[in-house]
């Protein structure tokens, strides 16, 4: 059993008092030892919680729903079999994903904002306890204000709240006076009440300047994170760490697809239609051109055959699917030569007898078609004329079409893909879509339980 080796190990993020937070602010690396497989396990579990909080901001979710999500997400991937650990996975989460985002400008800006928005409805969730006793190791200047001077100061933080519509100040409420330089957000939008060199803030606003000196230690923590990661660690744990950190930003966490377990068999008779009907847009593009050209580049093979294998073909069908649309080009025999070998190879039938599987969107999105290519990912490799003909062709309507044109634009791609089955299928996708498979697979299960209620509703009417 592998570890990545330290001193002690910390029970909680910190404890003021009797006041213990559930929220650590990460201000010093974790000083444990941590097993490989938890390394890298630990990580991957946050990585979920990060990616769906970027893809409810994405989606404009308001701070409600945004809350709510941020905590169902963290209660689902961030338990651990021990209570005792649950923080531990915390802070050994957040420091190995800050080694894998520290590494160019545009990992260290994402995770950067993720990580800030999850810090933010963490501590919304917190006690004013907790409140202060985070303000208090952040070394925060702060006075809870007295009752008295509440009241001789009612009337002029009631008329800031109207101003503002916030929840008007209540003699049971906790406000606090903090020196105003402490708080230039709330200053700026004059969201607070100032008076000789204090700002009186509510409750509910202290996030507001909480946020920012989390935000600035994190953004420079990244830099020298990056620093060391550079001098010093890549080198020194390229046989152990360096692999797994390498690999965790562009990783793929869901399902791999080799098996078709859920889909079961897909036959040649129907595979026209449910290219039509199920198929996303990117293995849409390679199977509408196939039939077009009868013909592939090899990157156009290998995502289609792939995808086509996960969605349950079979290799004799594969082979015979294949065949049929290459012969009408390069004839029968040059397709048994050069070409046969690679679909049997993707099988495992041939080489190294590997059982490859299917691309994810993460590989898609990152492939880089050439001229004469058509795989990649279309949401990111089209032009927007091309782009709005093609989801125009899969039935996406004017009003939905506008939105994935914008998520596109904004290199939300995998939303897009969403947003695109959701037009398509009239049918939310929560989750969203991080595999072409998974597209197929939720599109033949949507697809199939209308078609059960169209038929319940007709045997009623009978």
């Amino acid at each position: 059993m592998e570890v990545v080796r330290s001193q002690k190990k910390p029970s909680s993020a910190f404890a003021s008092a009797d006041v213990v937070s559930n929220i650590p602010l990460y201000r010093s690396p974790p000083t444990l030892e941590v097993r490989l497989e938890d390394f890298e396990r630990f990580a991957v579990d946050r990585l979920l919680v990060l990616r769906r909080i970027s893809d409810g901001l994405a989606r404009g979710k308001k701070p409600d729903e945004m809350e709510k999500l941020v905590n169902d997400l963290w209660k689902a991937n961030m338990r651990h079999p021990q209570a005792s650990e649950v923080i531990n996975k915390d802070i050994i989460s957040h420091f190995v994903l800050r080694l894998v985002y520290c590494r160019t400008e545009e990992l260290r800006k994402w995770f950067l904002s993720i990580e800030t928005t999850l810090f933010r409805y963490r501590f919304r969730l917190e006690s004013s306890d907790v409140h202060r006793a985070l303000m208090t190791e952040l070394g925060i200047p702060y006075k809870v204000v007295t009752n008295a001077e509440f009241e001789g100061l009612k009337d002029k933080l009631t008329q800031v709240a109207r101003s503002v519509s916030q929840p008007l100040p209540t003699s049971d409420g906790t406000y606090y006076k903090v020196p105003f330089e402490e708080v230039p957000e709330l200053v700026a939008s004059r969201r607070v009440f100032i008076q000789k060199g204090y700002a009186y803030v509510a409750l509910n606003q202290v996030v507001s300047f909480i946020i920012p000196h989390f935000r600035s230690h994190l953004s420079k923590a990244l830099v020298l994170t990056n620093r060391k990661w550079t001098s010093m660690i890549r080198e020194q744990e390229k046989d152990r760490l360096t692999p797994i950190v390498e690999a965790l930003s562009t990783s793929y966490l869901g399902p791999d697809y080799s098996q078709a377990k859920e889909l079961g068999e897909m036959s040649l008779k129907d595979i026209d239609q449910v290219a039509r009907t199920a198929f996303p847009l990117c293995m849409r593009h390679l199977f509408d051109t196939l039939r077009e050209d009868h013909h592939l580049k090899h990157g156009g093979r290998m995502q289609l055959g792939l995808f086509l294998k996960g969605a349950g073909l079979k290799l004799d069908d594969a082979l015979a699917f294949w065949k049929a649309e290459f012969s009408q080009k390069v004839g029968a025999e040059r397709f048994d030569k050069e070409y046969a070998y690679g679909i049997r190879h993707n099988y495992g039938k041939e080489g190294k007898r590997t059982d490859y599987t299917p691309y994810s969107c993460q590989k898609i999105i990152l492939s880089t078609p050439g001229v004469g290519d058509h795989h990649g990912c279309p949401y990111r490799h089209f032009s927007e004329e091309n782009l709005r003909a093609a989801l125009g062709k899969m039935g996406v309507s004017s009003r939905a079409l506008d939105d994935v044109i914008e998520k596109a634009k904004t290199k939300h791609y995998q939303l897009a893909c969403t947003l695109t089955y959701e037009a398509v299928h009239g049918s939310s996708c929560d989750a969203g879509i991080n595999h072409p498979n998974q597209y197929l697979s939720d599109s033949q299960k949507t697809l199939e339980a209308k078609k059960l209620s169209t038929q319940t509703s007709f045997t009623d009417v009978q």
